[in-house]
């Protein structure tokens, strides 16, 4: 099976969460696996307390509970120890770009620690399965490495079965994927976007609204023709780095007026 052609390292990271909106729920449990350039890897695993009920629907899916996390720290009492262990690595999961990404930025945004991935690579596992071979993580598993996946929403487990996946995608795909983490970046889609939630993309670089009335329209343009735009999405329950990103974009406009 290929090994990742690495020049530093990736960490994969999958997330079991209190629900599924990034600006509102909240990390129980984290699973890191960091791989290095010559192939091997270092684990980080922990449960979070994360000062609130965990829904039963939630319970329902990977299993945690209220009484499972009550004694484990929070994640600010975590959050320079995570942020270190990931420091200077590209980040690598499965659906990490629309989900994982975006839900730690906001754990980070909230006790504080400044977040910049722009200078990272991004890798999503599951956008090389969709393009190729539309599916979930388990019949992702089954498909490309012919296994049952044991353990399904277990963090390390789904992180584990995450970089064998990608490691067989290159192993299937050789003649159309560059083993390459540059190309991976570029192959799953980490250049489109300018918030981790993905409320702004980019349209030929120019930073444009991806929702509500104005999609499709870019920031600046409404900013100043709208002002209080800015001023309702500050108000409202947005997602700390979108809030963080309309600011820069608010900023700049500002320095180059006359």
């Amino acid at each position: 099976m290929a090994q990742l052609n690495l020049n530093k390292p990736v960490a994969f990271f999958d997330l079991e969460t209190t629900g599924v909106d990034p600006a509102k729920d909240r990390i129980i449990e984290i699973a890191i696996v960091k791989v290095l350039p010559d192939g091997s890897k270092e684990r980080y695993e922990r449960r979070i307390n994360p000062e609130r009920p965990i829904p039963a629907e939630t319970t329902a899916i990977h299993g945690i509970r209220d009484e499972d996390v009550k004694d484990c720290p929070t994640f600010k009492q975590l959050a320079h120890e995570i942020s270190n262990f990931i420091k200077n690595c590209d980040l690598g999961g499965y659906n990490s770009n629309k989900f994982d990404i975006p839900c730690l930025a906001e754990e980070l945004l909230r006790v504080g620690i400044p977040v910049d991935f722009k200078n990272r690579k991004l890798i999503d596992v599951q956008q090389v399965f969709y393009k190729m071979e539309p599916r979930t993580l388990s019949a992702a598993y089954n498909f490309y490495c012919q296994k049952n996946l044991e353990n399904a929403h277990q963090a390390m487990a789904d992180v584990d079965a995450t970089i064998e996946i990608l490691e067989a995608q290159l192993d299937k795909y050789d003649a159309t994927i560059e083993n390459d983490v540059e190309a991976l970046h570029k192959f799953t889609g980490g250049d489109d976007f300018v918030d981790y939630a993905r409320r702004i993309i980019l349209k030929d670089g120019i930073p444009v609204f991806n929702f509500g009335k104005h999609k499709g329209v870019a920031v600046a343009t409404v900013f100043k023709k709208e002002p209080q735009y800015y001023d309702w999405m500050m108000q409202s329950d947005f997602a700390l780095h979108t809030k963080q990103c309309i600011s820069e974009i608010l900023n700049q406009m500002l320095l180059k007026k006359p």
